[in-house]
């Protein structure tokens, strides 16, 4: 049998290192010249560097300002401190750099400092999502609140309108009449539809998430028939869970509508296209908290991009980035999935526009 070559196999950490590879935070061992001694697999990944390529090298080449470590190298060797810590960057092959908290502690072998980088994506995305949810829950409230205070006067207004017409004969002063009447009519409708949600009993069953996209995908094709492509990449193994499905069509249908109005240069082109995207994520953390596994369904466009103007508001009610628009869609699809115990995040940049919709699975 072929014997394998030592140097096709990835170097083999010292025993006293092999600890660090179990880790899941970013962990360099280095000299107090900055040289790398040990790297373990998290770093290797996060730097998109093989160990062998790491070690051996000055750390402080890793990150956008060498000098910081550099200092706090030396601040380790003449024992002006335990544990230093401080925000840096670090940068990656072929990725934008990573904000990471960095540890510096010396160890118990002399020459030696452990250096440990915590990313703070994580931390900011969970802190993006904690403001998610309680800005749904400040909105569900504002929204109930406002259409219950708006909704009676709308009623006495529109019937002192239906009144007063009965009583005057001049055409010109019926057409007043009529206006308001028509404009009490129109805004009892933004009532309803901001109190539908919170209306509407819950009516859970075995939901197909696939199936749901699938009805959405044909709403929206009957309605832009030409210059629009919706291309789908479904994970099949992603198994039914209990939920409302007419709520998770209607927030799926909003935001895919929102996309395909937003497209409407690229219809005319025939060039817009929209794609559901669904996968299985394990072991995920949204909402406050932790979930074994989740669905994660994208919905992405190649559309313009949301507006920087409304990018951190377009969960807020009655804001829109277009002419026209009420401004709830995207409301009300964060609000049914909420009500799922999910989450919908956006990133969006023009030519690219994901709506991510989390939700856990059993």
């Amino acid at each position: 049998m072929a014997r394998l070559s030592s140097k096709t196999l990835p170097p083999t950490p010292p025993v006293r290192f092999q600890a660090f590879d179990l880790l899941a935070t970013l962990v360099a061992v280095v000299r107090l010249d900055g040289t790398v001694v040990f790297a373990n697999s998290a770093l290797e990944d996060a730097l998109g560097m093989s160990r062998r390529m790491i070690e051996g090298q000055p750390l402080s080449d890793c990150f956008t300002e060498p000098h910081i470590l550099q200092g706090a190298l030396e601040g380790a060797g003449s024992n002006e401190f335990a544990a230093l810590r401080y925000d840096a960057w670090l940068k990656r092959v072929s990725y934008e750099p990573l904000p990471v908290h960095v540890v510096v502690a010396q160890t118990d072998v002399p020459g030696e400092v452990v250096i440990e980088l915590l990313p703070l994506e994580q931390q900011a995305k969970q802190d993006r999502e904690e403001r998610l949810v309680d800005q749904a829950q400040a909105n569900k409230e504002l929204i109930r609140n406002l259409a219950h205070e708006i909704k009676n006067p709308l009623g006495g207004i529109r019937g002192a309108a239906q009144l007063l017409q009965m009583e005057i004969d001049s055409r010109e002063l019926i057409e007043y009449t009529q206006v308001i009447i028509h404009e009490a009519d129109r805004l009892q409708s933004l009532v309803d539809r901001l109190l539908a949600p919170h209306r509407r009993p819950h009516l859970v069953g075995d939901v197909n998430i696939h199936e749901v996209c699938e009805r959405v995908r044909s709403l929206i094709l009957a309605e832009f028939p030409r210059g629009l492509k919706v291309v789908r990449d479904y994970d099949t193994s992603i198994p039914e869970f209990r939920g409302d499905r007419e709520q998770l069509i209607q927030a799926v249908l909003n935001i895919t509508h929102n996309a395909a109005q937003a497209l409407a240069e690229q219809v005319a082109a025939g060039t817009a296209e929209i794609s559901f995207r669904s996968r299985i994520v394990r072991q995920v953390t949204f909402g406050k908290q932790r979930y074994r596994l989740a669905l994660e369904l994208h919905v992405i466009d190649n559309g313009p991009g949301v507006p920087d103007s409304i990018k951190d508001r377009i969960f807020y009610p009655l804001v829109s980035g277009r002419d026209g628009g009420s401004g709830l869609g995207l409301t009300l699809a964060q609000t049914f999935v909420q009500q799922h115990h999910g989450l919908i995040e956006c990133e969006s940049v023009p030519g690219r526009t994901d709506f991510k919709i989390l939700i856990p699975l059993p």
